[in-house]
């Protein structure tokens, strides 16, 4: 059975595929199906983004999909990116823009009050409109700049005192443990094996 993963996002792609090694479907993306859509992710929350793409892949591919929508949530800046944290800087800006301009709004905040989180909800859809859901999250601390060279987005400057390193500096093994999506992605399993299950079935029935 396939699994169609909702994204573009090569960072995203190759966590996924070590969240779900030697899993029971394989995991497809839209690139693999020469899909093209476009999801506007208008949404107020993460739940309501991640419905919606997972939904209008599912509905377009014939395909369950998986789609997840994340995000930093800042103590200091009163949970902001949040939702908005892929256009934080703006439409089009790249990780260092976004790095740049979140680190700019903690310039004067001490360290002992740079407490943030990253949340992520996984939305996981069947071609006939049903959706659950899923959620992980992972506390840390924002860094004053920026440290390592793996994983993508905010990872260089969230940072986990009890690793004494910041996500962008964490094994691939140990970051998907500890991380939000990893979680998420944890807690989706069960749901996923469902669905797919029922779409196997509707199709010999």
């Amino acid at each position: 059975m396939k699994l169609l993963l909702a994204t573009s996002n090569r960072g995203k792609v190759c966590e996924f595929h070590h969240l779900f090694p030697g899993s029971l479907f394989e995991l497809v993306t839209p690139a693999d199906l020469k899909l093209d859509l476009e999801v506007a992710e208008n949404g107020k929350t993460y739940t309501e983004n991640a419905r919606l793409k997972a939904l209008a892949f599912a509905l377009t591919s014939g395909l369950v999909t998986l789609a997840d929508d994340s995000g930093l949530e800042v103590d200091a800046l009163g949970g902001e990116p949040g939702v908005h944290s892929a256009r934080y800087a703006g439409e089009d800006a790249s990780d260092h823009a976004r790095i740049a301009k979140l680190l700019s709004g903690l310039r004067d905040v001490p360290w002992e009050k740079r407490t943030a989180r990253f949340r992520c909800v996984i939305a996981v859809a069947s071609p006939d409109g049903r959706v659950g859901f899923a959620e992980g999250f992972c506390d840390g601390i924002i860094t004053f700049e920026p440290k390592g060279d793996g994983g993508f987005g905010y990872d260089p400057v969230f940072y986990f005192p009890e690793y004494g390193r910041t996500m962008a500096e964490l094994p691939m093994e140990l970051k998907n443990r500890v991380s939000h999506r990893g979680k998420a992605a944890v807690a989706a399993l069960p749901l996923i094996e469902r669905m797919l299950k029922e779409a196997r079935d509707a199709r010999t029935t």
